[in-house]
């Protein structure tokens, strides 16, 4: 049994290595993008939908609502990318009862790769919404000194996103094969299906921790304005009563 798809190699091409992780990752882009294309092609604003385009919307309103709850704004901005997050590793976990087929999330590589695209996300949309002046000043708060425990914090939440789901995913992989060689009848079955579940699970906490990271980094300066607003409100307050006051 292989511990990583990474050592599963189909074929090189000089430099270029053609293993698992990268053809079962590109079977899961390829499955998405048919199935988003054949779904939206024949999209209808009337009172008759097909059942493929109340899917779509019934997947997309529940994204929607479950970032505008966790980011407390408007899901437009963060729903295209957060939302490909979950598509990927949720139809990448939910194909692992395909014969034959294993999960990319049971490689390192990829679980660091989509830890990487948060990575990079929080400091594009906390620069977008904030500045880049402002961003950078969060990490010197409320010392100068603080700034490489910022750091560390910044790239240990990301190891801690690409492990979580690389070991919970690889876990089951690696359990449910042991347990095929011992039980090779119902419970490997039924495993399995707690396997399916566990890793819908994991798409969705991977989804919801992205979120978290980017709405926190952009909204910082809205709510550190909202302070200043607020005690500048306060301060005004007693000036109005004393001019109210003869």
């Amino acid at each position: 049994m292989e511990i990583t798809l990474d050592s599963l190699v189909f074929g090189r091409y000089g430099p270029a290595v053609l293993n698992a992780t990268i053809l079962y990752t590109w079977l899961v882009m390829a499955l998405l993008t048919l199935v988003s294309w054949f779904v939206t092609r024949r999209l209808s604003s009337g009172p008759k939908i097909s059942r493929a385009q109340n899917l779509l919307e019934v997947l997309v309103s529940g994204m929607r609502n479950q970032i505008q709850q966790i980011s407390q704004e408007a899901p437009d901005r963060y729903l295209p990318f957060i939302g490909t997050l979950y598509l990927f590793i949720a139809a990448a976990n939910l194909l692992a009862f395909v014969p034959g087929y294993h999960p990319p999330t049971d490689s390192l590589s990829t679980t660091a790769a989509l830890a990487g695209c948060v990575f990079l996300a929080v400091p594009l949309y906390g620069i977008a919404q904030r500045g880049l002046g402002g961003f950078l000043g969060h990490y010197f708060k409320p010392s100068v000194f603080m700034f490489p425990f910022h750091i560390i914090s910044e790239i240990s939440r990301t190891l801690a996103l690409a492990v979580r789901l690389f070991g919970n995913v690889m876990s089951g992989v690696l359990l449910g094969g042991i347990l095929l060689s011992i039980a090779p009848l119902f419970f490997p079955i039924l495993l399995q299906a707690l396997e399916l579940l566990i890793g819908q699970i994991q798409a969705f906490i991977f989804a919801v921790l992205a979120t978290l990271y980017i709405a926190s980094a952009s909204q910082a300066h809205e709510e550190g304005r909202q302070r200043i607003l607020a005690g500048s409100e306060e301060e005004t307050k007693p000036n109005q009563q004393e001019g109210m006051n003869p």
